[in-house]
């Protein structure tokens, strides 16, 4: 069986790879532990100084894998029958987000390569990366806050502030990497063909300062946005992930995707086509 996660050692750079091309490196049950024991790999490395995380094939991360059939170990995250248990759903939930968060409280600095795209769950774990470099065209965004899904990690208002944040997911639209950069989400993007060169002048650069130096500067950064109460804010929209898969139009959502298909449901999600809570089209004059 091919790694879900690859791990290389590039002299004082790890390089780390979501690695699951056949599905646009959707996260399955496995993939969130087997990333946060590649962040301690590197971690615990004494000859490693920064770390690049990176996606296979076509883009870095479509979120998570839904496949409503599975029988085979299923995800833990997916509707449970009616009444549901909260707190099941959030324990797993939570793990997820705290393997995602490994990458946000490893003392090494962590930069990600996003190309393609980094959607739902993979803009999560993107954006709990120290710095994010995207190509000029890759999408990223967070469209199950249309229904379906809240972003545990609520990354989006640590990086860009509540206006912006509530304007992505206020719409569930999708940006490009030129309009993340512009509104700070990331760093910078650069022409698609100019990644990989950008992502590694940063990395050699940082490379180059000693581990505890890299340590410190992280840690005083961090310390002042996980003052603000992080970790309170996560806990809730942990809470509220779970709810949107349970709620009225949740599973309204679910009984489309099974009426159908997945893709239908998502067209018409994204579209802003479909009353959720009424199950009914949306005319095109209203």
């Amino acid at each position: 069986m091919t790694d879900k996660v690859l791990f290389e050692k590039d002299g004082r750079i790890a390089r780390i790879t979501l690695n699951r091309p056949e599905v646009l490196n959707a996260i399955d049950d496995e993939v969130p532990a087997l990333l946060s024991a590649a962040v301690a790999r590197a971690e615990t490395d004494p000859e490693i100084h920064v770390i690049v995380l990176a996606g296979a094939g076509r883009g870095f991360c479509a979120g998570y894998e839904l496949d409503f059939d599975r029988t085979e170990n299923p995800l833990s995250y997916m509707p449970q029958e009616m009444p549901w248990d909260p707190m099941q759903d959030f324990r797993s939930m939570w793990a997820n987000t705290q393997h995602f968060m490994s990458l946000w409280r490893a003392m090494k600095p962590v930069i990600c390569k996003v190309h393609g795209f980094a959607l739902a769950g993979g803009s999560d774990i993107a954006l709990c990366c120290d710095i994010t470099i995207m190509e000029e065209s890759a999408q990223i965004g967070y469209m199950p806050a249309r229904v379906w899904g809240c972003p545990t990690t609520a990354m989006w208002v640590y990086r860009i502030g509540a206006e912006k944040a509530k304007r992505i997911l206020l719409t569930g639209d999708k940006i490009d990497g030129r309009e993340a950069a512009a509104m700070g989400l990331v760093l910078k993007a650069v022409p698609d063909e100019e990644l990989d060169a950008a992502v590694d002048a940063l990395a050699k650069r940082m490379a180059t300062i000693p581990i505890n130096q890299l340590a410190m500067q992280k840690m005083v950064i961090n310390q002042a946005i996980e003052a603000s109460g992080m970790m309170e804010t996560q806990r809730l929209a942990t809470v509220f992930d779970g709810i949107t898969r349970h709620s009225p139009e949740g599973l309204n959502f679910k009984a489309r995707v099974e009426e159908n298909g997945w893709r239908q449901a998502v067209r018409e999600r994204d579209h802003g086509n479909f009353d959720w809570t009424t199950y009914r089209p949306i005319p095109s004059n209203e």
